[in-house]
C-alpha cells in the first residue's frame, strides 16, 4: 500500500505541472497587454507600465513562469488586485467554506443516494424502486438555480423555518478558529449556535447535493443488482443466507466501487461547481470569491483560484484510487 500511494504521488508531478502551466498562461491568453487590460482602457501608461513591473510581465516567459513556481512552493499566491492582500491569507476562509458545504451536500447526496438505491435493488420492480428511479431522474435533471430558488421561496420566506443566505447570523459573527463554522462552534461548545449554522447550511446543501443525490441512486441500484446476480451471492443464499446479510454483509462491499467512483468525481465537480449555489445563498465560497474576482479582472487572483479548485480535485481522485485497494484488496496497481 505504502509502495503504491508513493507512486500515485510520484505520478501527480507531471499534472501539477500542467495545472501551473495551464493556470499561468491565463495572464499571458488575453489578447493584447495584459496590463492594460487589467486596469481598463482610461489607465495611464505609467500605471500600466507599474503594473507590469509589479506582475514581472516585462521579464521572459519562463523567467516568470520560474518565479511563479518558486512562489507557489514558498506557498505565496500573490498579491490581490482589488485587495491588495495576500491571496494566501484571503482564500483560506473561502476554501473552509466551499469545503464545509461540500461535505453536507456530500453527506446528504452519499445517505439518500446510496440507500435508496440499496433498497430499490432489494425491491426490484416495486413502487418503491419505481418511485425512487423517478425522483432520482426528476433530481439529475433539474436546474440547480432552479431548485435553490424554490427553497428560498418556500422554506425561507413562506413558512420562515430556514435563513434564505450566509453562513450564520451577521449580528454575532462567530470567533473562528478553523473557518470550519461547525468544527468552531463545537470547540467554543457552543452548541445553539452548532443548530444555527446547521440551519443555514440545510437549504445549500440540499440545493448542492440533489443531482449527486440521484446520480449515486442510479449507479448504486445498477451496481447492486449486478452483483446480486454473481455466483458467489446465490451461493450465500443456497446456505440459507438471509436477504438483509446477502446485501449488507456480501454485496453492498462488491458494488461500493462504482459508487464511490461517482462520488470522489462529484465531490469534485462541486468543489469547483458551487458557484451558482454560493451565489444565490450568498455563501462566502471559493466559486464565489473567483467569480466576484472575474467581475474585478483580478487575474492574479483566479490563476489562484484556479489552481487550488484543480488541486483539490486531483487530491480528491487521489483519495478514491487509494480507498480502492482498501476495499477491494484484488486490485493491484
Amino acid at each position: 500500500m505504502t509502495a503504491y500511494i508513493i507512486r500515485r504521488l510520484l505520478h501527480l508531478i507531471p499534472v501539477l505541472i500542467g495545472m501551473t502551466l495551464i493556470t499561468f498562461s491565463i495572464v499571458h491568453l488575453i489578447p493584447g497587454n495584459p496590463a492594460q487590460t487589467i486596469l481598463g482602457e482610461a489607465a495611464t501608461q505609467e500605471a500600466v507600465k507599474n503594473l507590469e513591473e509589479s506582475m514581472g510581465l516585462n521579464e521572459p516567459y519562463i523567467k516568470q513562469y520560474g518565479i511563479y513556481v518558486t512562489d507557489l512552493l514558498k506557498g505565496d499566491l500573490g498579491t490581490s488586485l482589488r485587495t491588495k492582500a495576500a491571496i494566501t491569507k484571503e482564500i483560506w476562509p473561502h476554501i473552509a467554506a466551499t469545503f464545509e458545504l461540500t461535505f453536507f451536500a456530500m453527506l446528504f447526496a452519499i445517505f439518500i443516494g446510496v440507500n435508496a438505491g440499496i433498497i430499490s435493488a432489494w425491491k426490484q420492480n416495486s413502487w418503491f424502486d419505481f418511485l425512487a428511479m423517478l425522483f432520482a431522474l426528476v433530481g439529475v435533471s433539474i436546474p440547480v438555480f432552479w431548485l435553490a430558488l424554490m427553497e428560498q421561496w418556500v422554506f425561507a420566506q413562506e413558512l420562515g423555518w430556514f435563513p434564505a443566505y450566509g453562513r450564520e447570523n451577521s449580528r454575532d459573527p462567530i470567533a473562528a478558529i478553523t473557518q470550519f463554522y461547525v468544527l468552531d462552534a463545537l470547540i467554543h461548545l457552543d452548541f445553539p449556535r452548532v443548530f444555527t449554522i446547521l440551519k443555514h447550511l440545510l437549504l445549500p446543501s440540499i440545493a448542492l447535493g440533489t443531482i449527486p443525490m440521484a446520480i449515486i441512486a442510479r449507479m448504486t441500484r445498477s451496481s447492486m443488482l449486478e452483483v446480486m446476480q454473481s455466483d458467489y451471492i446465490r451461493t450465500v443464499r443456497a446456505k440459507g443466507g438471509g436477504q438483509f446479510l446477502v446485501i449488507y454483509k456480501h454485496a453492498l462491499k462488491n458494488a461500493t466501487i462504482p459508487v464511490l467512483t461517482v462520488i470522489g468525481l462529484q465531490t469534485g465537480v462541486l468543489l469547483g461547481g458551487a458557484i451558482l449555489t454560493e451565489t444565490i445563498f450568498s455563501w462566502p465560497g471559493i466559486g464565489r470569491y473567483v467569480f466576484e474576482a472575474i467581475n474585478y479582472r483580478d487575474y492574479p487572483v483566479i490563476q489562484s483560484g484556479i489552481l487550488v479548485i484543480a488541486f483539490l480535485f486531483v487530491m480528491i481522485n487521489l483519495i478514491v484510487d487509494i480507498l480502492y485497494t482498501y476495499i477491494d484488496p484484488r486490485i493491484k496497481y
